[in-house]
């Protein structure tokens, strides 16, 4: 399946810009197949063991993965995943 990744601009910097083009059936290929892509980007998507760090949220069409099987949750062809990080401050 060709999924398009959806990257904020501080994360598309390490990429080839915000919507990156990506193969897979389930959220975590997706994000597998990326982290092999662009290894910079990796350690910002996922931990060493291939697990989503919990301040890092992915949307599957515009639904929080966490209610859907988390990196398990099947994906179509033409599905959109969007990362949004956790932002800090005050």
């Amino acid at each position: 399946m060709t999924v398009t990744l959806l990257l904020p601009t501080v994360l598309a910097k390490l990429a080839d810009g915000q919507e990156i083009e990506a193969q897979g059936e389930t959220v975590g290929e997706v994000i597998a197949d990326v982290a092999t892509r662009f290894p910079a980007l990796a350690p910002r998507l996922r931990d060493e063991a291939g697990n989503p760090y919990p301040f890092v949220t992915f949307y599957l069409n515009d639904e929080d993965i966490r209610f859907n099987g988390g990196f398990a949750a099947r994906v179509a062809d033409g599905d959109e995943v969007t990362v949004v990080p956790a932002i800090a401050g005050g």
